[in-house]
């Protein structure tokens, strides 16, 4: 079996050796390291926003030994945050040998047509024109017809003080698929308006994509991790479920994985994180996205949630370090990128619940960020990871002790 993503002492490898070993394990070419060293550029970011004026560089980590359906993976992380990457690259190698298993379901996007002030019997209406309606609609979706996509149905419902919505169903395939549902409920929405009597308000897909979901499944031996652990960790998924405050930290862990990867595959981190908490409360009441439980031994680990990401189109296209790191996690489709996705956030799940329920939180992520707490004290060059580690060492991990140590050593 392939052992593509397990890099011992990758974390203490200096910058240009992890790009080495990079570019050799993904196939990079010595433009695409250029990418990376030179991250976005002014030039392209003006074609991408309006009245740019400067960048602001997020780092992009690689996180190792992930293994999912059988495939090792490396996979780029977009995070400011200290300790994510460590923490997901440690709970895949606990995750061994078998890894984590995945599925997406059709990538299916929704799109909307709220229409106000419809006259009686328009909903009927609407309806014995459907077949019309999808074929216009699909003349409007462009290639995704040709590609084995396009608008699969049409629906109609009521919502709030009898208004109307209208709702296309479309197979987005390898696109996120924004513009393309965008621009089938605006073309449609005159013959709507027609049938309807009434006027087409909002035309708009839904980021509620309930009907584009990933899974992501692991299962950590007891015997690895420690039966406490195991415990606790169950234990800890059963108070999110009861306590809404709780789930929401809870959830915000998952999220410090998935948006990270779609961060780093410049897709729409907002859309995403806006999905995954609307579906977190399609109950009626707020629970955590993921479950754990013992089980034969083992700690099981589930995942579910709306992941409607892209691997084609917008910026994930126009953005050179987005299409690197691509390559690097070499998915073949953007269903296959919601499970990476969706496994990296279960990951991170329990990289942040075993520390919960053990040593807590604090004690492995303020020592990685002591590096930040020693720049901030106005550290540079050697004396970045001098200070650093004796505020490791001491245990005090603060700017002002940072400031005490680096005016005794200057």
């Amino acid at each position: 079996m392939s052992a593509l993503s397990q890099i011992p002492g990758f974390y203490n490898m200096s910058l240009e050796e992890r790009l080495g070993l990079v570019r050799e394990r993904a196939g990079l070419t010595e433009e695409d390291v250029a990418v990376l060293r030179k991250g976005l550029g002014l030039p392209v970011a003006e074609r991408m926003v309006e009245n740019v004026v400067g960048l602001i560089q997020i780092p992009v980590g690689i996180a190792t030994n992930f293994r999912i359906n059988g495939r090792d993976v490396l996979i780029p992380m977009a995070t400011e945050e200290p300790s994510v990457v460590a923490a997901a690259s440690h709970a895949a190698k606990l995750a061994l040998p078998d890894g984590f298993f995945t599925s997406s379901t059709r990538p299916v996007m929704r799109g909307q047509i709220h229409i106000v002030g419809a006259d009686g019997g328009a909903a009927g209406r609407i309806l014995e024109k459907k077949g019309e309606l999808i074929d216009q609609a699909n003349r409007l979706a462009g290639s995704l017809s040709s590609l084995g996509g396009g608008v699969l149905d049409l629906t109609v419902r009521e919502t709030c003080a009898d208004d109307l919505v209208v709702e296309v169903y479309v197979d987005c395939r390898d696109a996120m698929g924004a513009n393309a549902v965008d621009r089938i409920a605006e073309g449609i929405a005159p013959e709507i308006e027609g049938l309807s009597g009434g006027r087409a308000l909002l035309r708009i897909l839904s980021n509620l994509a309930t009907e584009r979901i990933a899974t992501a499944r692991v299962a950590f031996a007891e015997g690895r991790i420690g039966g406490d652990v195991a415990e606790g960790i169950a234990k800890a998924c059963e108070i999110a479920m009861c306590d809404p405050y709780r789930a929401v930290t809870h959830n915000k862990g998952i999220m410090n994985g998935v948006t990270a990867v779609v961060l780093a595959t410049a897709n729409d981190t907002r859309a995403v994180e806006a999905g995954a908490h609307a579906y977190a409360s399609l109950s009626g009441r707020y629970l955590p996205l993921s479950r754990w439980r013992r089980e034969g031994g083992s700690l099981i680990g589930e995942l579910e949630m709306p992941l409607a990401l892209g691997i084609v189109g917008g910026a994930t296209r126009s953005h050179p370090v987005a299409q690197v790191c691509l390559k690097i996690l070499g998915v073949r489709s953007a269903s296959e990128l919601a499970g990476v996705a969706c496994a990296v956030g279960l990951a991170q799940n329990f990289a942040a619940l075993r520390a919960l329920v053990t040593e807590g939180i604090q004690k492995g992520h303020m020592e990685l960020h002591a590096r930040n707490v020693a720049i901030m004290a106005g550290a540079t060059g050697s004396m970045i990871d001098a200070v650093a580690e004796a505020l490791i060492r001491e245990k005090d991990i603060r700017v002002a002790r940072a400031r005490e140590i680096l005016g005794k050593v200057q």
